[in-house]
């Protein structure tokens, strides 16, 4: 019996609160890394959607933008994920997206935008999908700002309101 080979109770536990350290220290940063993933996909959904919207208008849209994501889906545009990625939907990547169209009539052209908004992004805990919500219309530009504030809109004149979401710088 005095020959046995193991570990004792002192250095297993120095193992595992080594262990919590590390998970102390990683887990917030891999929660940051997942949230700005989120936001990156955000921001190329939207692209996404310009894009889409751009090649809608000049084709079948006869001028007109689509009136829905489910349009341009429909038109294999985008794909059904980012189509069904509403707020009454499911959230793609965290994110959910507000689609708005008006038509051209005589004088006015056709518009739209689109609003990025995080899952749970009002929280500032770990569950949160995202810091800052985001939005373009037909001009291209995508603008952001913190989550915390509210989402991004176009208002009839074509400015983004509130006066806090401001150009991405990319």
């Amino acid at each position: 019996m005095k020959n046995q080979k193991g570990f004792s109770l002192i250095e297993l536990l120095i193992v595992v609160v080594i262990i919590g350290i590390i998970a102390a220290i990683a887990i917030p940063n891999l929660l940051a890394a997942r949230r700005s993933a989120n936001e990156a996909s955000a921001t190329s959904a939207l692209r996404t959607l310009h894009g889409a919207n751009a090649t809608y208008q000049a084709s079948v849209g006869k001028g007109n933008f689509a009136t829905d994501m489910a349009t341009l889906n429909t038109n294999q545009l985008i794909d059904g994920v980012l189509s069904a990625a509403t707020p009454t939907g499911t959230a793609k990547s965290g994110y959910f997206f507000t689609y708005t169209e008006t038509d051209k009539s005589s004088g006015s052209p056709s518009i739209f935008g689109v609003s990025a908004d995080p899952e749970s992004g009002t929280s500032t805990t770990f569950t949160a999908t995202g810091t800052r919500s985001f939005a373009i219309s037909e001009e291209g530009v995508i603008y952001a700002q913190s989550a915390v504030t509210g989402a991004c809109t176009f208002d009839a004149a074509r400015a983004v309101t509130p006066a806090t979401c401001l150009p991405l710088n990319n």
